[in-house]
């Protein structure tokens, strides 16, 4: 029931693409675009869903004869869900998002109840055999995380979390990994941040024992849990804004146990920035995402919330940057400026020879605010022409 050879990852695209905070609105997305895409790329094998719902639309799917629907709509068209996409809780398109994208995070309760639910739902719709993640917000908003307090807050309900799988697993025997995943400008940002967030209130003895209190288990099984359950979505995009090396990057996360629950297949922007060049950036810099900005530089990277502030700070002087705005996996060139595929691609050819992740999610939301000249393909060509450049990359 894959897209997939023997062993290979699962490879979907992520439905946050689509414009829908209902459920009634998601299902019928699935129903236009997904089995659309289906029919393009898996036209003869199943074909996983890499399914994004709000916190409206997970408690609407709730309802069990919603929940029963949707199962009798997988198997009659041959799809399957294995990951869900539980990073914005709220509204994701069609309105200012910016650094909103992240609330409720992990300081609030309320993220912990919507990932919960979340879990609760996937475990109900993966297939037998099949291991389930559901990737989240890195912690917070940097400025958000004021103090180490904070940070062992936000852990206490990864940990919780955590808990909650380790249940759900007694119950069904499915496993569902909770992937949290770094972005900049967010508290878990560098994999070294995240490593060492991991280390420190997740790993931890004091985390053991919290773990084994929850669920009445002994120390070694409590750690066990904890290291199978809490995992990383790595995001392309991200790790290539920050400078990453993908080497170094996959090398850091295996050295300390953090298993990578999903990597998100996206690219970003790679810019030299001149007074030449600077007219085209103009108009990635629009008013619904957060667009944060990285320049390496002789003194190492400095880094921008915003590429309006980016713009406002870079004055006429020449700048390398590299820019969080997910933009087509297959379109190398954007007038002037080059996605950062070689980094995409560096990362893929790990991943064909070696298990970094059994889920991989192309993950281009930004269709509707790239520049014109960007998206003229129709979604549903477009979406299908990202997986099929994925494919042949792990196929090569």
């Amino acid at each position: 029931m894959r897209l997939r050879a023997a062993g290979a990852p699962h490879l979907t695209y992520c439905t946050n693409i689509h414009r829908g905070e209902s459920w009634a609105e998601v299902r019928a997305n699935l129903a236009r675009y997904t089995t659309a895409v289906k029919a393009e790329v898996a036209p003869d094998v199943p074909f996983g869903v890499g399914l994004r719902l709000s916190a409206r639309a997970a408690e609407e799917l709730a309802a069990p004869a919603a929940l029963d629907e949707l199962r009798a709509f997988l198997a009659a068209e041959g799809l399957y869900v294995f990951t869900i996409n539980g990073f914005p809780h709220g509204t994701f398109h069609g309105t200012a998002v910016k650094e909103q994208a992240y609330l409720p995070d992990w300081l609030d309760e309320r993220r912990l109840a919507y990932t919960d639910q979340l879990a609760t739902l996937l475990a109900t719709l993966l297939p037998d055999g099949v291991e389930g993640s559901v990737s989240t917000v890195p912690g917070a908003f940097k400025p958000r995380v004021r103090s180490y307090a904070d940070a062992a807050l936000m852990a206490d309900r990864m940990l919780r979390h955590a808990a909650t799988l380790h249940a759900i697993h007694e119950r069904t025997g499915g496993t569902i990994t909770l992937a949290l995943e770094p972005e900049p400008c967010c508290h878990l940002e560098t994999v070294a941040e995240t490593v060492a967030f991991f280390e420190t209130h997740l790993f931890s003895a004091a985390a053991t024992t919290r773990v084994a209190a929850l669920t009445g288990l002994a120390d070694a099984a409590a750690a066990d849990l904890v290291r199978r359950h809490l995992t990383v979505c790595l995001d392309a995009c991200h790790m290539a804004v920050e400078f990453e090396e993908v080497g170094a990057a996959l090398g850091a996360l295996a050295h300390a146990g953090i298993r990578i629950g999903k990597i998100q297949v996206s690219a970003g922007l790679d810019v030299a920035l001149t007074a030449a060049t600077r007219a085209a950036l103009a108009p990635f810099a629009e008013g619904v995402y957060l667009h944060q900005v990285v320049e390496r530089g002789a003194r190492g990277l400095a880094r921008w919330v915003d590429l309006p502030d980016a713009l406002a700070a870079a004055g006429e002087s020449t700048r390398e940057w590299r820019i969080h705005f997910h933009v087509p996996l297959f379109r190398e060139q954007l007038g002037p400026f080059r996605n950062t595929q070689p980094w995409l691609r560096e990362l893929l050819d790990v991943v064909r020879t070696t298990p970094v992740s059994p889920h991989l999610e192309v993950e281009t939301y930004t269709w509707d605010v790239l520049p014109p000249e960007f998206r003229q393909e129709p979604i549903v060509t477009a979406i299908a022409r990202e997986l099929r450049w994925v494919r042949e990359r792990l196929e090569s």
